[in-house]
């Protein structure tokens, strides 16, 4: 999609309910692009799989974070510790973001968008692609590295299958 030329204030953009979501960088606007079916179902078992698996922790679709000043990214589910809530939306890094891939995305800019939260300090960024059943780690000085497809997603304690995340599919 190609941002807006119009500014827009943080205020404004925090205040304002963009369908679908946007993002925000120093006052210009980048909506996503619309999720397909598989993009939604994925989005949904990686939730669900999180939220049944790993109590300690608390997954957020479409959550808003501000990666810096005048900088909010809107990743498709982010992870939060229980422990360590930020509301009404983290302006400290996450434990881990989670990009799901749309027919239109890049795998390069996905993995643009992990090194930005990386340096933000995520520890965890993972890229899903429900189109390709494939996965990707974000690894800071490596960038992404596939996961094999009998293999599994890793954030710290939370491990999920690659088979168990696309068996909806």
């Amino acid at each position: 999609m190609v941002p807006t030329t119009t500014l827009v204030s943080v205020e404004e953009y925090l205040h304002t309910n963009y369908k679908p979501a946007c993002e925000y960088r120093e006052g210009v606007l980048r909506q996503k692009p619309m999720p397909t079916r598989k993009h939604s179902v994925v989005q949904g078992q990686s939730f669900h799989l999180i939220l049944s698996r790993y109590p300690e922790f608390e997954p957020a679709t479409e959550l808003t974070v501000r990666t810096g000043q005048g900088r909010f990214l809107v990743p498709d589910l982010g992870v939060q510790l229980r422990a360590h809530i930020q509301d009404p939306y983290p302006t400290r890094p996450i434990h881990l973001c989670i990009e799901i891939l749309s027919p239109e995305d890049r795998l390069a800019d996905a993995g643009a968008k992990c090194e930005e939260y990386a340096g933000w300090g995520v520890p965890h960024n993972w890229v899903v692609d429900p189109e390709t059943r494939r996965a990707w780690e974000f690894q800071s000085g490596t960038g992404l590295v596939e996961v094999p497809s009998g293999g599994a997603l890793t954030a710290g304690p939370i491990s999920i299958p690659l088979a168990e995340l696309f068996a909806i599919l």
